[in-house]
């Protein structure tokens, strides 16, 4: 709570300093809150992305291929004979590809015993190129009316993409806080030998997590290719720095055995609204990216610094 009250702050700093520096636009009622939709609409991809992420950095593991599923799901849900389907088809197809892809991901993970680090990376640039392979290196437009309105459709004045956004992260949350694989996921990333003397199947659990990482990639696939109406195998490039980076802004620890699906939101939050307080501002991507970075490295260390202290204080002994 603490934490998440804390990126709430971060939150309103970064509003004021958008309220200091363009007060003009913030001057505007209309302008803001199309601001604010604008915002949740940029962070609804990689906010679904980061559920999963989450997922999977709780349980112990990291995954560093999720822009490449997005891409492969995106580019194979596009081709022709795909779009010939109509938007179920190319809905399933998104689907079905993620899961696959992280399926493999947590076969060679747990029974190829690989070092989650390596299979994700393989399975990155493997991913990219099959993607690459399949467009022949190429955009592939979105024919389907269905499937692009989804990214101009709202409801009740909210933006579908936000809603899928918020669909995702209720699901998210209830299956970790209050389901039997939520307490599972805790446990396998908390102390893998441990779980698995209490009867977890810790490799099928593992392979079910990289799974679930892959759904929410083939969900993102649909959405970033709604809101481009093509998809490319350069889409969704560095999303898995993005969403460990939202993963652990939000307080999920690298070694696992912690996290919170709210605060992964929060963290997805902040980095789109940094974003958009650069772009509002007029300020260089690589300026952008140089703040996201040390936001990344001061959370860690902030992590670092209180786990150290927790295990200082539970290791002391009781004076006489």
């Amino acid at each position: 709570m603490r934490r998440n009250l804390g990126l709430v702050g971060v939150l309103v700093i970064l509003v004021i300093i958008g309220i200091v520096t363009r007060p003009e636009l913030y001057g505007d009622p209309t302008w803001v809150k199309n601001n604010v939709f604008t915002i949740l609409q940029q962070a609804s991809a990689i906010g679904v992305v980061t559920v999963g992420m989450t997922f999977v950095i709780i349980g112990g593991g990291i995954d560093l291929s999720v822009g490449a599923i997005i891409a492969l799901a995106g580019v194979w849900s596009t081709t022709l004979a795909t779009q010939s389907y109509g938007a179920a088809g190319m809905i399933f197809t998104a689907l079905v590809v993620g899961v696959a892809v992280g399926l493999v991901n947590g076969v060679l993970i747990s029974y190829g015993r690989l070092v989650p680090f390596i299979a994700t990376l393989a399975m990155m640039v493997a991913a990219r190129g099959l993607a690459a392979q399949i467009s022949g290196k190429q955009t592939q437009v979105s024919t389907n009316s269905t499937i692009n309105a989804i990214a101009t459709t709202k409801i009740a004045g909210i933006p579908l993409l936000v809603i899928i956004l918020g669909v995702v992260v209720t699901l998210g949350w209830v299956l970790l806080n209050r389901t039997t694989f939520g307490r599972r996921t805790v446990a396998v990333g908390g102390n893998t030998e441990a779980a698995r003397l209490a009867g977890i199947n810790v490799r099928w659990h593992t392979v079910l997590l990289y799974a679930l990482s892959g759904l929410c990639c083939g969900i993102a696939a649909i959405m970033l290719t709604s809101q481009a109406t093509s998809a490319q195998a350069a889409m969704a490039n560095l999303y898995e720095l993005d969403a460990i980076a939202a993963a652990i802004i939000g307080g999920t620890l690298l070694s696992g055995g912690r996290g919170t699906i709210i605060g992964a939101l929060f963290g997805v939050l902040v980095f789109s609204t940094i974003t958009n307080l650069f772009a509002i501002n007029n300020l260089s991507t690589e300026v952008q990216n140089m703040v996201k970075g040390g936001i990344i490295v001061a959370a860690v260390l902030i992590q670092q610094f209180r786990f150290r202290s927790v295990t200082q204080l539970l290791g002391r002994k009781p004076t006489s």
